[in-house]
């Protein structure tokens, strides 16, 4: 069902989408509030952030077989929306902002070096002792 279209007798109305800006965080966020509180997951466990830790445990799992079993591209990103949904509800869940998060880290990122570690870059915040 379109998540714009009009809900039906039986069914909350949902968040609809904008052709402005469908990429907007606080659009998305909304979706999965909506998502949230059409399931009562917040009364019924499922904002208990130990079983969101297992949720996002288990989409990582699908995102990886996606990855060692040459699955399409499609395939791949529909798990890894999988994940940023639960990642969006984790925030809701702990009632944290991701959106300042993410700038926050991403500002700190930038300042950090960057190694080639057994054959791979790493981007991180080594000490004396790290190769």
């Amino acid at each position: 069902m379109n998540p714009s279209a009009a809900a039906g007798p039986d069914e909350p109305e949902q968040a609809p989408l904008s052709a402005e800006n469908p990429d907007s965080y606080a659009q998305m966020l909304a979706l999965v509030q909506a998502f949230h509180d059409k399931h009562d997951l917040q009364a019924k466990g499922g904002e208990e952030l130990v079983y969101r830790v297992a949720l996002l445990a288990e989409e990582l799992g699908e995102i990886s077989a996606c990855v060692t079993k040459g699955k399409p591209p499609e395939a791949l990103a529909e798990e890894c929306a999988d994940l940023l949904i639960l990642l969006l509800g984790t925030a809701i869940s702990a009632r944290m902002d991701l959106n300042q998060a993410f700038w926050r880290k991403m500002q700190r990122l930038q300042n950090r070096s960057a190694r080639m570690v057994q054959g791979r870059i790493r981007v991180s915040e080594f000490t004396e002792s790290q190769p």
